[in-house]
């Protein structure tokens, strides 16, 4: 959003500025804490007396808006914390039992043997916001400085360095004029500035154009992944249980796959991924997350039940060749924002904590030299390539990319990489990737030039499928209605011309969240987006997949969003 011309701001210096309290920023601090108490308290000639830490979080509190599945290898924060378990980490359980599906419309197949990358033994089934929420007051105990409802909206770049973040102007109303209320952003100045913003970070999306952090790499692809918490009347699904499921609702062309995971009190989590690479410019995941639930051996496990969360949320689905550089003049980027996501696992959280210890040792070594250089932080990228979390990614570094060509391909290049160390097709050292967008089929040559009209979604029963509307509501997204929108359309006239003719309109689907709403054009010639851009997720899939790229996400004002509860 555009900046309010002549405003005088605050400057708030700091050492470090870590943008985003999910586990890797919150990782990150609670190690460079930790480290600098340490040194201090050791013989060490120089110390680091005073050092401030600081992490801003756009959400209305810590874990407000973290989303996940989520099966939680503890990998990582066992390192981060060898006592973690005993220090009261919110895990729902244990996993107890492990199946995988191949769904059918109507019927199943069950794998006689899990696939090895979703063996779950020895994992915890957790919910992410409560795990950050847990961690959040213990990082603060180290001294740091946590600032919820604070959503860093531009990197401040001096003489090719980045010297800081540009907070979010609060109290502007929708026509950009200051309200009564008005308050503007903070500039604030590190020396060293994390960014761990989660999937498509705002600022690392800046960063990546100004530094050029993707070239010689792959595009980074994404998947959606939409999710319910049902309340259930019985123990039918006990705690621990873990299913993984491929086929029904998706096509063979789409990549994808579900998951129902057992948490306490009879809450059962069900979600659906979706590659947002798909073909088909009418694909909508919230509506193959509600198909999916109408499966017999899916509706079975949730029969009597009650919706009672849900959410959205993008997932980095890349692979070690779709990583931008994560280091740079003055910066580090961590977790999803780096691409720290193993797609064949599913997994992220372990991976995320172990980004964040490894940016902290090599924030500490630069505190120390008091050098903040890329080639100083370079020791970041150093110390990931030699760590157990780049052996776990290379191993799985083509599973996406051959999924372009259907998940048939896709299937049988994971099984090969699997006895190849992870070679394309057993073969290839690296498979070339492309941006998800860049997938999608115009309308006419999906559907057929004679008819180029989707099927029938599905009708809401208000029993096991609801309307994107009330999904929103148990998101508990509230955003202030008077300020400006935070999905910018760069040419309307795209929308109502060569969108609409050519791709249907994409946005009208593909949002979880029923923020684009199509309106007519007041002199009749087509549909135009109308913003319900209070309704957003924050999941970012319009920014990702709009086949033109005049879709960008920015960060609402601060505190603004979803508000999950255990998802």
């Amino acid at each position: 959003m555009a900046e309010l011309p002549g405003i005088e701001r605050e400057t708030l210096d700091v050492d470090v500025v870590i943008v985003g309290a999910g586990p890797a920023g919150l990782a990150a601090a609670y190690k460079l804490a930790e480290l600098v108490r340490a040194h201090n308290e050791s013989d060490a000639e120089k110390k680091l007396e005073g050092l401030s830490i600081a992490i801003l979080e756009k959400g209305k509190e810590i874990g407000a808006h973290g989303l996940s599945g989520a099966v939680m290898d503890p990998r990582g924060i066992a390192e981060l914390m060898p006592d973690w378990l005993e220090r009261g980490c919110p895990v729902e359980s244990p996993v107890k039992s492990d199946a995988f599906w191949y769904l059918l419309e109507k019927s199943k197949i069950v794998a006689p043997v899990m696939p090895p990358p979703l063996q779950n033994h020895g994992n915890y089934v957790v919910s992410l916001g409560e795990l950050c929420r847990w961690l959040g007051p213990i990082v603060g105990d180290m001294g740091v400085d946590l600032f919820p409802e604070f959503a860093a909206t531009r990197v401040l770049v001096e003489n090719g360095r980045v010297v800081g973040v540009r907070t979010g102007d609060k109290g502007i109303d929708k026509n950009g004029q200051p309200k009564p209320n008005f308050e503007p952003g903070v500039d604030i100045r590190a020396k060293l500035t994390i960014l761990a913003e989660g999937p498509r970070g705002t600022l690392a999306k800046q960063l990546a154009g100004l530094f050029h952090l993707y070239e010689g790499k792959n595009p980074q692809v994404y998947s959606v992944g939409v999710k319910e918490l049902w309340q259930l009347p019985d123990d039918r699904y006990p705690a621990g249980s873990v299913i993984h499921t491929l086929g029904h609702p998706l096509d063979m062309d789409t990549f994808g796959g579900a998951f129902i995971y057992g948490m306490k009190d009879r809450i059962v989590d069900i979600g659906l991924v979706v590659g947002l690479d798909y073909k088909n410019p009418t694909l909508d995941p919230h509506n193959e997350l509600q198909r999916l639930k109408l499966h017999p051996s899916v509706r079975a496990i949730l029969e009597g039940g009650k919706l009672i969360a849900a959410g959205a949320k993008a997932i980095p689905e890349g692979g070690y060749y779709s990583m931008p550089r994560l280091y740079g003049d003055g910066f580090m980027i961590l977790g999803d924002s780096g691409g720290f996501l193993n797609g064949a696992r599913l997994k992220g959280i372990h991976l995320a904590f172990k980004s964040g210890i490894l940016a902290a040792e090599a924030a500490f070594h630069a505190l120390l030299g008091d050098d903040y250089s890329a080639n100083q932080l370079q020791e970041y990228e150093t110390l990931f390539e030699a760590s157990w979390a780049k052996e776990e990614l290379w191993k799985q570094r083509n599973f996406h990319q051959a999924f372009d060509s259907g998940q048939l391909a896709g299937m049988i290049n994971a099984g090969l990489g699997m006895v190849t160390g992870g070679r394309g097709f057993g073969v290839a050292n690296r498979l070339e990737g492309h941006a998800g967008h860049e997938r999608m089929v115009r309308i006419k040559r999906y559907f057929g030039a004679d008819d180029p009209h989707p099927p029938a979604k599905v009708k809401y029963d208000g029993q096991y499928t609801f309307d994107k509307v009330t999904n929103v509501y148990n998101g508990g997204v509230i955003h202030e209605e008077n300020q400006p929108a935070h999905l910018l359309i760069l040419d309307t006239e795209v929308c109502i011309t060569r969108c609409t003719e050519e791709y249907g309109n994409p946005c009208f689907h593909f949002c979880p969240a029923s923020v684009y709403e199509p309106k007519p054009t007041a002199d009749g010639r087509g549909k135009v987006p109308f913003l319900n851009f209070t309704n957003c997720f924050h999941c970012k899939t319009c920014d990702i997949m709009d086949p033109y790229q005049v879709i960008t996400w920015v960060p609402p004002e601060g505190g603004g969003g979803p508000d999950y509860k255990k998802l």
